[in-house]
């Protein structure tokens, strides 16, 4: 009985000892730095934390008159999909989806405030996919984020921290439009006003009780207490998944050799490539991958996102990017693509349960935006706010992304005052070359613009 016992023990290491072989061989998986259940509650947590872009997604790029139901599934299915190559590729535990901002300049810049369709739009995603993947491939986007010095890494994530909650106070109804003075105080007591602060309060209770899950189910809450308010409406909570096909592969080919196509696209991919850049060298800085200035992985993950894109077009959204709230599975010990692989299946799962997300208001997302903004800020504690020489800069790059509405925008004001405040200050050893030919591009730019 013994012996038989030790042989069955035996098969059972050995089984064990091949499985973390393929894990390791296909996830990057280390076992004597992670374990299977680590990763597993690690991608979990990371789903639950960015799982709300299940249901502002199809709210922000509905107003451009794109079918909501097909939004939310080509949101599911590409965020799925990306995720997936990071694991399979990157091997490293972020998950991807439509990014923040940039599907906000798709629908309210692109589409409402210049007047295209979203096919044109969507035309205009795909061929910046595809340019991205070039730059990928060719290493320039690794190389324009070491251009980028240090302090500007850090002020990136910051600034877009406070972009996304400037978007949340609008949807909230908290921050309108003024003629006087640009943004004023909104109706406190209107209903969709009073959900959002119940929402907003109830969730940063969760945060503060560090409750798993606690964004996910802070809309939960407002969702429900939307009810007696007469803004949330369910109408089922799990089917089939709705179709892509209305807005699956809709391209405005008789354009794409026009002068506003190619503005559209070099808008598109100027804004993106800092976009993305900045929020994975912000995740990077966040999750503790920077070593010595390095940081690991960075091609693999920009072909992702590339990759990502290029797909994201075809189903029918805005461009992919990875997400800061990866860091909710880094923090809990996610290390490898394992924890991709547990956010990409949760993805495909919440498939199923299209009624539940698309019955969600917007008042009851709004809270997470504002939210998630808060959560990252906190690199602004990793910048010398007493080296006024990288302080000032990093301010100005911090405070032009709001307050421009574009994250690109914070960036090139953030070089381009880094390297003029130095060089007249003398500190000409702290600019690099490139950080001089980054300038004179984006001097070009604003030229143009």
């Amino acid at each position: 009985m013994i012996l038989k016992n030790w042989s069955i023990f035996q098969r059972f290491k050995h089984r064990l000892t091949e499985m973390n072989s393929l894990l390791q061989r296909y996830f990057g998986f280390n076992p004597a730095e992670t374990t299977i259940r680590t990763e597993i509650i690690a991608g979990v947590s990371t789903f639950l934390t960015m799982a709300y872009i299940l249901a502002v997604n199809p709210t922000i790029l509905g107003v451009t008159g794109m079918d909501k139901g097909a939004l939310f599934a080509t949101t599911a299915i590409t965020s799925g999909i990306a995720t997936l190559i990071m694991a399979l590729y990157a091997k490293m535990p972020f998950g991807l989806a439509p990014g923040m901002g940039i599907n906000a300049f798709f629908a309210y810049t692109v589409c409402l405030s210049m007047g295209h369709t979203w096919q044109f739009a969507l035309t205009a995603v795909l061929l910046e996919g595809l340019i991205f993947i070039f730059l990928t491939v060719t290493n320039i986007r690794e190389k324009i984020v070491y251009s980028l010095p240090p302090s500007i890494q850090k002020a990136i994530g910051v600034g877009i921290g406070l972009f996304i909650a400037f978007i949340g106070l609008q949807n909230a109804g908290i921050s309108v439009k003024n003629d006087a003075t640009l943004v004023a105080l909104g109706q406190i007591f209107q209903p969709g006003v009073l959900l959002v602060i119940i929402g907003l309060i109830s969730t940063s209770v969760l945060l503060v009780k560090n409750i798993p899950g606690a964004l996910l189910i802070g809309i939960a809450i407002t969702t429900i207490c939307g009810i007696p308010f007469g803004l949330t409406h369910l109408d089922g909570i799990v089917s089939m998944p709705p179709s892509v096909e209305p807005i699956f592969m809709q391209f405005e080919w008789h354009n794409i050799f026009t002068v506003d196509m190619v503005m559209v696209v070099f808008s598109f991919l100027f804004m993106d490539l800092f976009d993305t850049l900045g929020t994975l060298v912000s995740l990077l800085y966040k999750g503790g991958y920077v070593k010595d200035g390095r940081m690991p992985r960075m091609k693999e993950s920009f072909f992702a996102d590339a990759v990502g894109t290029t797909i994201g077009a075809c189903f029918g959204t805005s461009a992919i990017s990875t997400y800061v709230e990866s860091a909710a599975g880094v923090s809990v010990g996610g290390k490898s693509g394992l924890t991709s692989l547990v956010i990409a299946v949760c993805f495909f799962l919440s498939l199923f349960l299209a009624p539940l997300f698309l019955s969600i208001p917007a008042q009851a997302t709004a809270p997470v935006l504002i939210l998630v903004g808060f959560l990252m800020i906190s690199c602004i504690k990793e910048i010398d706010l007493e080296d006024y020489a990288e302080a000032i800069p990093a301010f100005i790059c911090i405070i032009t992304i709001p307050l421009t509405y574009s994250i690109a925008n914070g960036i090139v004001f953030g070089l381009l005052s880094y390297v003029l405040i130095n060089l007249i200050s003398g500190k000409f050893k702290k600019i690099r070359i490139e950080m001089y030919l980054l300038s004179v591009f984006f001097i070009v730019m604003l030229f143009l613009h």
